[in-house]
């Protein structure tokens, strides 16, 4: 089994050299990549020094770093990982356990169940941002998920080669769930311990501004993956607003037999048409995913690798 781990860096160099180090102790045998994202410290530096092949990802953003990692690495196990020693090497057996044993075909590295992450992170709305789209995406597609954001993560060559990928930051990892979620691959999740970053480390994180981008891409998810649920949506509001503005006037007409608030009615009769034209959009591009779905199934069941 070839083995390779993928650790995404910017400006990572007290901490990379760890990291390598401890995944090479777990995974004497595996082929450590650090791509590095522009860095302006001497992580690139730092890595090869610890005997990892290092390779520059000119492009900024976790999400094209990870693009690059999944088109450039051929390996039969992909174990992702950050560069920021937040993630315990050791826990990387139990993660690629489900793969070896072709039980799923993405491991998480689950940081909620022991409750280390909210107790670790000092960022309260990331805490609630984490809940808050886990409790999204669990709804949207009825899943049962602790930890939709991490991380730490293990592949088959199956899922790494054939996911298309369309984040640029560091939404990847929630694009990576909603794919899996809604191609059905076999996902596990596997507890982990999270550790906070060490004095001195800072977060490439943005509270708000990657939180918005996470959820612009379930809300763009939801709308190419759930266009029925998502076009009804918007049906039924614009039918709420079309009654709401035209019953005075059809109690009006039934009462006098004229209608005397016209722009009203042309208000209403809009809204109604909105709405329907929304609904048809929503059965159309339902039957496009559905197609979509059944070609990808096509194109996994000719998978060779």
């Amino acid at each position: 089994m070839r083995i390779a781990v993928l650790l995404p860096c910017y400006n990572e160099e007290l901490t990379i050299g760890k990291v390598v180090a401890d995944f090479r102790r777990e995974l004497p045998d595996a082929t450590i990549y650090v791509y590095d994202n522009n860095s302006k410290d001497r992580t690139a530096e730092i890595a090869r020094e610890a005997g990892a092949i290092v390779r520059k990802e000119i492009r900024q953003g976790k999400g094209n770093v990870v693009r690059s990692m999944f088109r450039d690495i051929d390996a039969d196990i992909y174990v992702m990982a950050d560069g920021d020693d937040t993630y315990p090497a050791e826990f990387v057996h139990e993660l690629i356990r489900p793969v070896l044993a072709e039980e799923a075909d993405m491991v998480i590295g689950d940081r909620h169940s022991d409750g280390s992450y909210e107790n670790e992170n000092k960022r309260p709305f990331h805490n609630f941002g984490n809940h808050f789209v886990k409790g999204l995406i669990n709804r949207l597609f009825h899943s049962g998920l602790r930890d939709i954001m991490t991380g730490y993560r293990v592949f088959n060559r199956r899922f790494a080669k054939t996911m298309p990928i369309k984040s640029e930051g560091f939404e990847i990892e929630t694009e990576m769930t909603l794919h899996a979620l809604d191609k059905r691959f076999r996902i596990v999740e596997i507890p982990i311990t999270y550790r906070d970053r060490p004095p001195g480390s800072e977060s490439k994180l943005n509270t708000f501004s990657d939180g918005l981008r996470v959820l612009k891409t379930v809300f763009w998810i939801f709308k190419d993956y759930k266009p029925l649920a998502f076009f009804s949506i918007i049906a039924l509001i614009l039918f709420i607003l079309g009654l709401i503005v035209g019953i005075p006037v059809i109690t009006e007409f039934l009462a006098s037999g004229r209608i005397a608030k016209m722009p009203s009615a042309i208000l209403a009769v809009g809204f109604m048409v909105l709405a329907t034209n929304a609904l048809t959009c929503g059965f159309i591009l339902d039957t496009i995913v559905r197609n979509h779905r059944d070609q990808y199934e096509l194109m996994q069941s000719g998978y060779r690798g």
